[in-house]
């Protein structure tokens, strides 16, 4: 890891980033326990490439209306459930439960008690078919005798995002007030939405920087092929690809494109800096443990270098297309049946575990730049399947990218992709196919 640089007393933020102008003299130190944190996610390059899973799911009764956090049967019941197989237990200061893991598997509740299932890394695709299984077959049978079921969808198939219960959680109470102050689509996320995220590793600080352009050039295509969300606020959708509008309205300090991260010339501390000039929302305190904030990250540690647990805070409360950890965490499709979630899985790792398909992504992809970028978003809510992405007819774009998929896959795995490759072959999505069927 690299060694902490003093600042200079004169350094401060940028004003145009919406800072107060004020001094930071410990910026650069803290530019580089950023940097420091992201490089000690690098791995060796004998290790064999890993794949992480996020999956989230709505709970709701048979009649597909919304199951909250309390009540009998609701969420917080469903997570005493599982305690039995997943011992380690999260539980806010009045004593609710928040979350329950296991070693490689985290189940925790998004903001309207959406549960997620947080596995892996996985080295092999069918160990992570057969985690995704296993928890919803038990959810299953947990859920069906009190007459609910469990949905992977993208966004609540019957409810508005305000008629549904936040969870006892001060995060959650603070980013509705500030998200909320921006409109409403950051409360549509936070209650609404339901996401799948696939994470992956980088060998260098190259690597790193190479699959993050890389990823953010293919966000739009991956939204796309994973588009399953026929249902927006109570009614059918106006227009596809759902999620990709509330994002984009979401908060354009944190949501989106990280600035600059389609140049080639894009380095970590460019990120480092975004980091830092971002609103905080939240922020630690003596009295509460967290408070709400509207200051950036640079403001509040102004004075001295932030600890990692401080640097791994401030990176939870970047919401970009693809986020930064100590693994590059791709984050646009919406939540899926496991047969697709494993499928996109598969996608992810061959596109970004083989060599010669990064070089030809790198060539596929060379000359997009953020308004490329945007405007594909705009097309691809627009028209679907019939859209021009890139200056390409996206169809023929999209076959393109699931042949390299493919073609990185070892023998073994690549009948895992066939879902979601059976789809984009026939250029519909799970959302056309529901629309399709009334």
């Amino acid at each position: 890891m690299k060694k902490t640089a003093t600042a200079t007393p004169a350094e401060s933020a940028t004003d145009d980033a919406g800072n107060s102008g004020r001094p930071q003299p410990a910026r650069a130190s803290n530019i580089d326990a950023i940097v420091s944190y992201f490089e000690s996610g690098i791995i060796g390059a004998d290790e064999p490439g890993e794949v992480g899973i996020e999956l989230e799911h709505t709970i709701v009764r048979n009649d597909k209306s919304p199951v909250s956090y309390h009540g009998p049967h609701g969420v917080e019941w469903l997570l005493g459930q599982l305690k039995e197989d997943f011992p380690k237990t999260t539980c806010d200061p009045e004593g609710d439960l928040l979350g329950v893991a296991r070693p490689g598997e985290a189940v925790t509740i998004e903001p309207a008690a959406q549960l997620e299932l947080s596995a892996g890394p996985f080295k092999t695709l069918e160990a992570a078919r057969a985690t995704f299984e296993a928890f919803e077959n038990k959810l299953s049978e947990m859920l069906a005798p009190v007459g609910q079921q469990v949905l992977t969808e993208g966004y609540h198939p019957t409810a508005t995002a305000e008629s549904l219960e936040l969870i006892p959680k001060r995060r959650y109470q603070f980013m509705n007030l500030y998200l909320g102050n921006i409109g409403p689509f950051g409360p549509r996320m936070m209650r609404g939405s339901a996401s799948t995220q696939v994470s992956i590793d980088y060998y260098s600080v190259s690597d790193c920087l190479r699959k993050l352009r890389l990823a953010f050039a293919l966000v739009p295509l991956f939204s796309l092929v994973c588009d399953n969300s026929p249902a927006f606020e109570g009614k059918p959708r106006t227009h596809q690809l759902v999620r990709t509008e509330i994002w984009q309205h979401c908060d354009p300090n944190r949501c989106g494109l990280v600035p600059g991260a389609l140049d080639p010339a894009f380095n970590l501390r460019r990120y480092a800096e975004y980091l830092l000039d971002t609103p905080a929302i939240l922020a630690p305190c003596r009295k509460e443990q967290w408070c709400y904030s509207e200051r950036t990250f640079g403001e509040i540690y102004a004075e001295r270098t932030m600890t990692r647990g401080e640097v791994e805070h401030a990176v939870s409360m970047l919401f970009n297309d693809v986020r930064l950890k100590t693994y590059i965490e791709i984050r646009p499709a919406d939540a899926l049946p496991i047969p697709y979630v494993i499928a996109y899985a598969a996608l992810i790792k061959g596109l970004f575990y083989h060599e010669e398909n990064l070089d030809a992504l790198d060539e596929l992809f060379a000359h997009v730049d953020a308004d490329a970028f945007e405007k594909a978003k705009d097309e691809l809510m627009a028209c679907g399947y019939e859209a021009e992405v890139y200056g390409r007819p996206v169809a023929s774009l999209v076959d393109e990218v699931m042949a390299l998929g493919r073609r990185g896959l070892a023998e073994n795995e690549r009948a895992y992709l066939e879902p979601l490759a059976q789809l984009a072959a026939q250029h519909t999505t799970l959302a056309n196919l529901t629309e399709l069927q009334g």
